[in-house]
């Protein structure tokens, strides 16, 4: 099996696909190596169509009319981006950028709406990943607006913890100053939260990998944004 075949069937959005639609969606995409920094898409570009990433990291982001920069998601290998604008058939909403040295497959809209036609099960699996988009964008928007900084991370945590399926233990795909953009902070507070939950024995930080020591008090730290002082 190629790599593209291998990512796609086990990515979020064609998982469980039989091997002729993982088939048919490698025969229409076309692989785009992509360097660090090198921009994908910007936001109100034509959305001519979707992209999964096959290797490496992508970040999606908004900057502000001030230039501040704003990251919505970060998508490694097996997760697509941009995929909305392939329904709605408007502008892409927010940039895409290569973090690291990376692969990714593109579908052209097109092509890919004329493979859905003929295969309404690729939709079904599209809607079902659209539809946890929409319920972690709303929790990012609620965090960002309503919720202090300690709040958001612990709340990163978890959600982290959930997605890499291990209750105790994460790993940070990002740096740390792409998380404080992630988050809507600056780096520097970004670190005084961290030693703060590791002092309180919230977390235990070594370098990327993040232990949580006290998931009961991080989920009370996510719900109402107080740490001791």
């Amino acid at each position: 099996m190629s790599r593209s075949k291998e990512v796609l069937s086990q990515s979020i959005l064609f998982s469980g696909l039989p091997e002729q639609d993982i088939a048919a969606l490698t025969a229409i995409a076309v692989e785009k190596p992509v360097t660090p920094g090198e921009l994908i898409f910007s936001e109100g570009d034509p959305g001519d169509g979707f992209y999964v990433t096959l290797e490496g990291m992508i970040k999606v982001y908004k900057l502000s009319t001030e230039g501040k920069e704003q990251i919505l998601h970060m998508f490694g290998p097996g997760e697509p981006f941009g995929e909305v604008p392939v329904f709605s058939g408007k502008a892409f909403p927010a940039s895409a950028e290569g973090v690291k040295k990376s692969r990714v497959l593109f579908f052209p809209r097109k092509a890919f709406r004329d493979l859905i036609t003929t295969n309404p099960s690729v939709a079904m699996n599209m809607l079902a990943v659209l539809s946890r988009r929409l319920r972690n964008f709303t929790i990012q928007v609620e965090n960002l607006s309503l919720k202090e900084v300690p709040a958001r991370l612990a709340g990163y945590f978890l959600l982290q913890a959930e997605e890499q399926k291990n209750p105790d233990i994460i790993t940070l795909n990002i740096s740390k100053g792409q998380l404080a953009s992630f988050l809507g902070t600056i780096p520097e507070t970004l670190s005084r939260m961290l030693r703060k939950m590791s002092e309180q024995g919230l977390v235990e930080v070594q370098g990327r990998t993040i232990r949580l020591l006290d998931r009961p008090g991080l989920e009370d730290l996510a719900e109402f944004g107080k740490m001791e002082a």
